[in-house]
């Protein structure tokens, strides 16, 4: 792919609006098309954007469009879902979310043979497999954020308690988004020492960390209502990456191996995935 490539983005909310913001501040493709069910709020996102463009010069164009034009574009980012209220059960949030997939799904199809998909709706790792299965693309095809986040915020946590560059720390959060999460200290460096090596972090407690980076959502919802600019800044990244095959490696959720019903951020063998212009190009092996 490269700088003509075409981004539509269905579910235009909170994180949907902050992922435009993104792709169109950063002119990260020529054309961006917006899908919403609220026609009002898709209508007034595409006018705030537009004076993004204006002020920035941008040369990414903004325009709304159906479900049928958003299966069509290089890349699709997927973040409509329900909020997660508090009080509301897993199994509601769940039920909820996974309908709705469902249905933007089924409007879509069918889609472009070569489109990748960007789940960002939670529950990711489920939402992807549900993805994957209903459009009929390939696995490498069909990506969720996963831990990408989470991987992160681990490691703005360590640098800043290390006094080192987020840059400086190498260390992946895999597993399941949200607090089933798994943090991979056996195998996280700074600047390629082993963390337990290094002496300024003899006195702190990691596990602590792990703990504080697994809640860190909870945290963010409880003082303000949700989370979404974090997320959309790693749902943009991810899109810089496919939209310029940029080859960069990130923990996503995503059934590479075809084996099972569910995608998720694998530990052990295959943390990470090598994201480029044709989605997952390949698996990174880790020896954890």
């Amino acid at each position: 792919m490269g700088s003509a490539s075409r981004v539509a983005i269905v579910g235009v909310g909170e994180v949907g609006g902050a992922v435009a913001y993104n792709l169109t501040l950063n002119s990260v493709a020529s054309e961006l098309l917006l899908v919403d069910l609220d026609l009002d709020v898709r209508n007034a996102q595409i006018e705030d954007l537009c004076d993004v463009s204006y002020s920035t010069n941008s040369s990414t164009r903004v325009r709304p469009a159906t479900y049928h034009e958003a299966a069509q574009c290089d890349l699709v980012v997927i973040t409509a879902a329900s909020k997660h209220l508090l009080g509301q059960t897993t199994i509601d949030y769940t039920s909820r979310n996974t309908s709705m997939i469902r249905e933007v799904m089924e409007a879509m199809k069918p889609f472009r043979a070569d489109t990748v998909l960007l789940i960002v709706a939670n529950p990711v790792d489920l939402l992807t497999s549900l993805a994957k299965e209903m459009s009929g693309l390939p696995s490498s095809q069909v990506i969720g954020t996963g831990t990408a986040l989470d991987t992160y915020r681990l490691r703005g946590m360590v640098a800043s308690r290390a006094l080192v560059s987020p840059s400086a720390v190498d260390a992946f959060v895999v597993g399941r988004h949200g607090e089933d999460q798994v943090v991979v200290w056996s195998a996280a460096t700074i600047g390629a020492v082993p963390i337990d090596d290094v002496k300024m972090l003899s006195a702190i407690d990691l596990s602590r960390i792990e703990l504080i980076c697994k809640h860190r959502s909870n945290h963010i919802i409880l003082g303000k209502g949700s989370a979404s600019f974090g997320i959309a800044s790693v749902a943009a990244n991810l899109c810089c990456s496919v939209i310029l095959d940029k080859n960069e490696m990130y923990p996503l959720a995503n059934r590479y191996w075809e084996e099972g019903d569910l995608a998720f951020s694998s530990p052990g063998d295959e943390p990470r995935r090598e994201c480029c212009g044709e989605g997952i190009r390949g698996v990174v092996e880790s020896q954890c």
